[in-house]
């Protein structure tokens, strides 16, 4: 990582989190660089907008997500290259950015249109206006009672004073943090390269030891079942309905004053941890007596999804390896219990989280804007069944080799962490001038070089809506 210097004389910012800033940086309030547009579509055919706080301004036909539809987009607002876009309602999680596109937006969202195009630089304006310290600044400047409904409204984000470089300053800046960026990218998505090899390392693991066992001496006969293929020749395949019980759920998250007050064990919970353990926060519920001596949850039980809105997400399982009296298995899910001195519970875990096994499932499902398994295609699956002793020793061959290769996960995970948390205060030191980029030479990057480069965000970007309003992507 470069050393930077600061710049030689600085003087007293206008908004505490500042400090301070170069001496000759212009700073005035917001309203002598911006002014407020509200030029509206006639027809509504314009490229529609939306809002981010993780991408910015970017074309809806760019996103891969759900967002709620205006039945006609005649009135949106219009907006041209350039012009800043702010969410009104979710400001305070900096949902803005400067778009690079014309178009319209909600009618929800403020446009701020640059006085004179030599004040800022595009690039620099929208990485100076995203920073945590200005994000700040429009929690305290919006108006609500809830954070989740603050509002900022013209008025009080035109008041707001912001730093202006001059403009040869600015597209410096740019030109750095673009280098920089860059950077930055290539280095996340080789570390997300890394864990995606070593996630495939981790799935063979598991697919070798559940269906070929651990000796690499044993002699291999068919199983009689296409999916798995050859098995040790002292090994079955066996139906799951004669190696567990298979209950589907149907407990609701509903609170009921006849019933009893329980914890669920819902589809998130199983969808996101290989072990269910006491020590999650699950969400608070009721169910019928009948339902608790069916549903709770015992040590060595095996909970599958079974149903969800997409087909390579059916039969996605999780092990409970201890009895966890009051939680319940709720709905969406299938809970099995293996049968004594048949199948170790942790061993069907595993099964399930092989591609052998799981491959029959995500055949066996069935839907087509949501996919569900019925009862009998659980059933009637087939499993690999080593004898038990064997199926301790995969257990634990299993556990080592996956606990290794998870802290190596864990480890880039942390790299990815890190280095983002290093590039949000240089963003922030740089675009705010406590540190000097100027001489320092950098290679020019073209923006379509930086969206090749583009990372990931779907799991963790919450898109803003029409309305205004936040749609939790999932």
């Amino acid at each position: 990582m470069m050393k930077l210097a600061p710049y030689p004389e600085y003087k007293d910012a206008g908004v505490s989190w500042v400090g301070s800033i170069p001496a000759h940086w212009p700073e005035k309030r917001a309203k002598y660089y911006f002014k407020e547009i509200d030029d509206r579509s006639q027809t509504g055919d314009e490229e529609m907008l939306s809002v981010s706080h993780i991408t910015g301004v970017t074309p809806r036909s760019q996103k891969n997500v759900t967002m709620f539809k205006a039945e006609s987009n005649v009135g949106q607002k219009r907006c041209q290259p350039g012009d800043l876009i702010i969410n009104t309602m979710w400001a305070w999680m900096s949902a803005l950015g400067v778009s690079n596109h014309a178009g319209i937006v909600s009618p929800a969202y403020g446009v701020y249109r640059p006085r004179s195009n030599q004040d800022y630089d595009y690039y620099y304006l929208d990485s100076l206006l995203r920073i945590e310290g200005y994000r700040s600044e429009y929690i305290c400047r919006s108006t609500g009672i809830r954070s989740s409904r603050l509002r900022l409204y013209p008025d009080k984000f035109l008041s707001m004073p912001v730093v202006c470089p001059p403009q040869e300053e600015q597209q410096t800046i740019a030109r750095f943090l673009k280098a920089q960026d860059r950077l930055f990218r290539k280095f996340i998505r080789n570390k997300r390269r890394f864990i995606e090899l070593l996630k495939e390392q981790k799935q063979n693991v598991i697919n070798q030891a559940v269906t070929r066992g651990l000796d690499p001496k044993v002699q291999f006969k068919p199983s009689g079942v296409e999916w798995i293929g050859d098995i040790p020749e002292h090994w079955d395949a066996r139906r799951l309905r004669t190696l567990a019980a298979v209950r589907a759920s149907g407990v609701d998250k509903n609170t009921n004053e006849d019933e009893v007050p329980v914890m669920l064990c819902n589809y998130v919970d199983v969808y996101k941890n290989d072990r269910i353990t006491a020590a999650i926060d699950f969400m608070k519920a009721t169910a019928t007596p009948e339902e608790i001596r069916a549903f709770e949850l015992k040590a060595g039980d095996v909970i599958i999804t079974k149903d969800s809105e997409s087909w390579d997400d059916i039969a996605i399982p999780t092990f409970v390896p201890e009895t966890i009296p009051g939680v319940v298995c709720a709905y969406h899910l299938a809970l099995i219990r293996p049968f004594s001195g048949e199948i170790e519970g942790e061993f069907l875990f595993r099964a399930f989280s092989s591609d052998p096994v799981a491959d029959q499932f995500r055949i066996a499902a069935t839907g087509v804007t949501r996919f569900g398994l019925a009862q009998g295609a659980i059933k009637g699956a087939f499993f690999p069944l080593p004898p038990l002793e064997e199926q301790r020793a995969i257990i634990a061959h299993i556990n080592e080799k996956c606990a290794e290769i998870s802290q190596a996960i864990s480890r880039a995970e942390r790299e990815i962490e890190l280095m983002r948390e290093y590039r949000t205060r240089l963003i922030s030191d740089v675009v705010t001038g406590q540190v000097d980029v100027r001489g320092i030479e950098v290679p020019e990057v073209a923006d379509e070089e930086l969206l090749a480069l583009e990372e990931d965000t779907a799991d963790a970007d919450d898109v803003i809506d029409d309305e205004g309003d936040m749609d939790e992507t999932d």
